[in-house]
């Protein structure tokens, strides 16, 4: 039904009833059920209430973060952003003890200025600015009667042990080895499944969206083993292995990728054998011999020779390059100073400082009633203002939505359920919907909604459905309003800037694969070269970067008219980057087997590159350095 008038809907209005579909995450459900609610249980047991209930919003939280990936991603995901939740609880506990509502309204607003410019640097560090501010919002607007330090422990504990349930916890699929990588596992195994997939769409209409399915699955891998480690190298033969059958699936790829370009139907059984490596990943178990396609075209050799490669990497197994560019202490900053963290960090200083004042103005002027705590209004204005989180009219509508209906909900639950007893079992229930809920932002809002106010009430505040629906409105007016303000520099920074960087990224691409064409592809001893090895870490780069740009866009182009308009240009950008990219990866298999461009790769890049110089100008793209043509 929703296929049939998504059409007709305005962007903004489809976005906001669009949802994320996928299987259920049991695992994920059984921590989220472990988490919350038995910190709460505990805690109630011994007499220290009030720090599990920060306990248990730090596990809320967390499991907002436990997404689908290997258990050492999950650390980054995880722990670090409780770091920041667990430093803005400091931050807020000891300045609304110390100082007035002046000052610690210029103390908020500084707060947002810092996290809104980092959520330019990349998901974890946003993830640290959101839970920096909401614990600074917790910490100056929930009065507890313990000092600024435990509390920040209390929060680390309880994002701690959702992590340690993380890492503790078998999964599903987790028998077939190793289970310590049965994330990774799966993660490399989706790689070998989209190769397959984009086989076996070329020469059809679905190519292109099946090559970014296989972008897709290459970062999600390449995040899953990159993940933060106590060694610099893989220490176990299972993650060597995984290593180096990620790294066997890099010029499998490559291969794939030059054939959907060319546009010429293949065999069938050319996708067989990634399927059969596909299989031997998930289940830890031998290729055994593999189908070899035809020979007759340069992408068709170099998809026989990856597979024959792939063949002898999977029998032993001894590692492989990740081929990923760490990026530097430097690049962060530019990204947070950059346009893109300037406009970021301004409106995010803007809305929690705003809604910060007016929630301690309501707060004096007891609006609340007999209520002590004032956060939710800052709190909910985070999650309204993160652009990362969605399109500001669908943040908007969704969160509106979704805590009316919590509230509603809460209120009828709490008139029936016993105290602390039911409250508690509401908590743990609603921990174990949270993975669930976040495929949509109104349903998420929803369960962290009545999850907050269970918590709430357990801590000894009465009943606040109708204030917190009161408190949610103002956040969204004062988002909207801010939101919509001019501000320096030029709008739609984000979307610039992450065109820019993809934009780069293609042409280093480019000029690599042109200036090293007479180059040696293959060492003596059958390993990749120096040169392969640099070009498939600029491919995974260029592709990655291309992935985050069109994110973005397709963000900005779901906004208000009003917003969407500065961004008009940006997709068709988007798409010429990435046929220059494909382009390049289409020429560099053709350089391996020839050892020259034929004319109608020097024709497509040619008109590729015109047409990008051209359309580039219009959405403020400065020029790319002039490319040599290798002959």
């Amino acid at each position: 039904m929703s296929r049939r008038i998504a059409p007709h809907l305005p962007p903004w209005l489809a976005h906001a009833l669009s949802a994320q579909r996928g299987p259920v995450p049991w695992s994920a459900v059984t921590r989220g059920a472990l988490s919350a609610g038995p910190l709460l249980l505990v805690a109630v047991q011994t007499g220290l209430t009030s720090l599990g209930v920060v306990a248990a919003v730090a596990a809320m939280l967390a499991g907002i973060n436990d997404r689908p990936g290997s258990r050492r991603v999950s650390v980054k995901r995880i722990g670090v952003p409780a770091l920041g939740g667990a430093l803005g609880l400091v931050i807020g506990t000891y300045t609304g003890q110390e100082t007035g509502s002046v000052v610690l309204t210029v103390v908020l607003t500084a707060v947002g200025l810092v996290a809104g410019g980092m959520s330019a640097v990349g998901p974890v560090a946003s993830a640290v600015g959101t839970q920096l501010l909401v614990g600074s919002a917790i910490g100056a607007g929930m009065p507890l009667p313990e000092p600024g330090w435990e509390r920040a422990l209390a929060y680390l504990a309880g994002a701690g042990w959702l992590l340690v349930l993380r890492l503790v916890l078998p999964t599903p699929g987790s028998l077939a080895g190793d289970f310590r990588f049965d994330g990774e596992r799966a993660a490399v195994a989706g790689v070998y499944e989209a190769v397959a997939e984009l086989l076996d769409a070329v020469g059809g209409p679905d190519a292109i969206r099946r090559r970014a399915a296989l972008t897709a699955a290459l970062d999600h891998a390449q995040d899953a083993l990159a993940g933060p480690r106590l060694r610099r190298y893989a220490s176990s033969s299972t993650e060597r292995r995984l290593h180096a059958q990620y790294a066997a699936a890099l010029p499998l790829a490559e291969a794939a990728t030059a054939l959907a370009w060319a546009e010429e139907p293949i065999a069938e059984r050319a996708s067989e054998g990634p399927r059969r490596l596909a299989a031997a990943v998930r289940g830890n178990t031998h290729t055994g011999p593999l189908p070899a396609p035809s020979r007759s075209a340069p992408a068709l050799r170099a998809l026989d020779d990856a597979l024959l490669h792939a063949a002898e990497v999977f029998d032993q197994g001894r590692g492989g390059d990740l081929h990923t560019r760490p990026r530097s202490a430097g690049d962060r900053l530019r990204a947070a100073f950059g346009s893109a963290g300037r406009e970021y960090g301004l409106r995010v200083a803007l809305c929690f400082g705003a809604s910060s004042a007016v929630a301690q103005a309501l707060h004096q002027s007891q609006w609340y009633g007999q209520h002590e705590h004032w956060y939710w209004l800052p709190a909910t204005a985070v999650f309204l203002v993160k652009p990362d989180l969605g399109p500001l009219a669908s943040r908007v509508l969704n969160r509106a939505a979704g805590t009316v209906l919590g509230a509603l909900l809460f209120a009828g639950l709490a008139a029936v359920l016993p105290r602390p007893e039911g409250l508690i079992a509401l908590v743990a229930l609603s921990g174990a919907l949270i993975p669930v809920a976040t495929r949509h932002f109104a349903a998420q809002t929803a369960v962290v909604t009545v999850l907050v106010l269970a918590l709430v009430m357990v801590g000894g505040e009465p009943q606040a459905s109708a204030g917190r629906i009161g408190e949610t409105l103002l956040a969204c007016a004062i988002v909207l309003i801010v939101g919509h303000l001019p501000m320096p520099g030029q709008r739609g920074g984000g979307v610039r800037a992450r065109l820019a960087a993809a934009s780069d990224a293609a042409h280093a691409y480019l000029t690599h694969v042109l200036d090293e064409a007479d180059a040696p592809r293959i060492g003596t001893s059958g390993t990749p070269s120096d040169h392969r090895t640099t070009r498939w870490t600029l491919r995974r780069e260029a592709y990655r970067t291309l992935a985050e740009a069109r994110s973005a866009i397709s963000l900005s182009a779901h906004e208000l008219p009003a917003l969407a308009r500065h961004t008009e240009g940006a997709d068709e950008v988007a798409g010429l980057l990435e046929r220059l990219v494909d382009t390049t990866t289409a020429c560099a298999v053709h350089l391996d087997d020839r050892g020259r461009l034929g004319p109608r790769h020097e024709e497509r890049l040619a008109a590729v590159l015109a047409e990008l110089s051209r359309r580039g100008e219009r959405v403020g793209l400065r020029p790319p350095p002039r490319t040599p043509l290798a002959g």
